[in-house]
């Protein structure tokens, strides 16, 4: 089953080979690489510098042998390190955001997130542009 991750900022990756039943999802190790930046090593799950260790009474969940090596439990492994993520019902599409000390750390600066958006002529603006000065944000949706 193909399945599409939204991890953090990464953008979006499609997982061909991934394995999705109910709120697990087993990515090996070239597609949890291209969607998370996590890899299997033997000290942990690691991204960058970053490596959380497995505990030995996790392992069944986290990790198992696969095609091609170890494969991951990406939404155990977020459920672990307590990273939110969503899935639809199909288990077809994921969306990983960050996690929880990461959000922490933006609460306490009082800094929102920088995004860019369009307006209806097409001008882009960006709302880092925009620090040091008071912003209103009025979002509408239809549904």
């Amino acid at each position: 089953m193909s399945v599409t991750i939204l991890y953090e900022d990464a953008g979006t990756a499609t997982a061909p080979t991934a394995e999705a039943s109910g709120d697990d999802l087993w990515l090996g190790p070239a597609e949890l690489v291209a969607a998370s930046g996590w890899e299997i090593k033997p000290e942990g799950v690691c991204r960058e510098e970053i490596c959380v260790p497995v505990p030995a009474d996790r392992a069944a969940q986290l990790v198992r042998d696969g095609a091609g090596g170890q494969w991951l439990n990406l939404a155990a492994f977020a459920r672990y390190i307590e990273q939110p993520y969503a899935r639809d019902d199909s288990g077809g599409a994921w969306a990983f955001a960050a996690p929880a000390s990461e959000r922490r750390t933006a609460l306490l600066t009082l800094e929102a997130p920088d995004f860019t958006l369009t307006d209806l002529d097409g001008r882009a603006y960006t709302l880092s542009a925009f620090r040091g000065q008071k912003v209103l944000l009025a979002l509408w949706a239809s549904w």
